[in-house]
């Protein structure tokens, strides 16, 4: 059995149109883990459950984040970030990425890069969290479904990954992660994944910057409890960053302190 439920979700898009009055691609894609012991799972449906209570919405309703008022996505954040479980977020700035057409030349590159990036943080996290006596130590892979995305091919780029075709700086802990336990579910089907989308959400918001030239980083503030920590270091473990601005990662890390 597995010791470990690890949901996935992202938020923005893959795409580099970028025009000079902010319009076209999103300048930020954010893909984020919300990661759970097994044996704690049923608090995903415990928490969602009482976000619907809160915000009065019927039982079988789907949660996006995106969707709700900013009024109540806070209330939403703050349950997340009380929860028993970690999160991983990557963020990556699309403008910072100097050979941007490595990832134009094959649909859904970019995701893909995210995953394998998103992964070795999960492994490490599952290998340092493992108990003998709970499971096998490996993760069940949950991914947010994209109807375009081939799930089988996510799954032949991790084996590539794990047979160290694809490069040699991998650094998975495959003992917790299995290409075989990748499985794609509706995002209005599973609990986990709609709160994966929150956290993904929140930390768009928390590095896109609105059109007054504002970010709002009050909901990634609220999550800040669950995000994964080495040593206490936040950067490069639960928030990882592909961004050329020092002082904009500094801003960021200051805010889940």
């Amino acid at each position: 059995m597995t010791s470990f439920v690890v949901y996935v979700d992202e938020s923005g898009d893959e795409g580099f149109a970028f025009r000079s009055d902010g319009s076209g691609s999103s300048r930020w894609f954010v893909m984020s883990a919300l990661v759970l012991r097994k044996a704690n799972d049923s608090q995903a449906v415990a928490v969602a459950r009482d976000i619907r209570q809160l915000l009065s919405k019927p039982v079988n309703h789907a949660l996006h984040f995106r969707n709700l008022r900013h009024e109540q996505r806070i209330p939403v954040a703050r349950l997340i970030g009380q929860m028993p479980a970690r999160t991983v977020s990557i963020l990556i700035h699309k403008p910072s990425i100097e050979e941007p057409e490595i990832f134009q030349q094959q649909a859904y590159a970019l995701c893909r890069y995210a995953s394998r990036l998103l992964l070795e943080r999960v492994s490490w996290l599952c290998r340092d969290n493992r108990k003998t006596d709970d499971g096998d130590g490996r993760a069940e892979l949950v991914f947010s479904n994209r109807s375009a995305m081939s799930y089988d091919d996510l799954r032949q780029y991790l084996t590539g990954l794990k047979q160290e075709r694809e490069g040699r700086d991998v650094r998975i802990d495959w003992n917790a992660i299995d290409p075989a336990r990748v499985r794609a579910v509706n995002h209005d089907q599973l609990a986990g994944l709609q709160l994966a989308d929150a956290v993904a959400t929140s930390a768009y918001y928390s590095v896109t910057v609105n059109r007054y030239g504002d970010v709002e980083d009050r909901y990634l503030r609220s999550i800040s409890p669950t995000i994964y920590r080495r040593d206490g270091r936040v950067e490069g473990y639960g928030l990882k960053f592909w961004c050329s601005s020092r002082d904009l990662i500094d801003r960021v890390i200051a805010v889940v302190a």
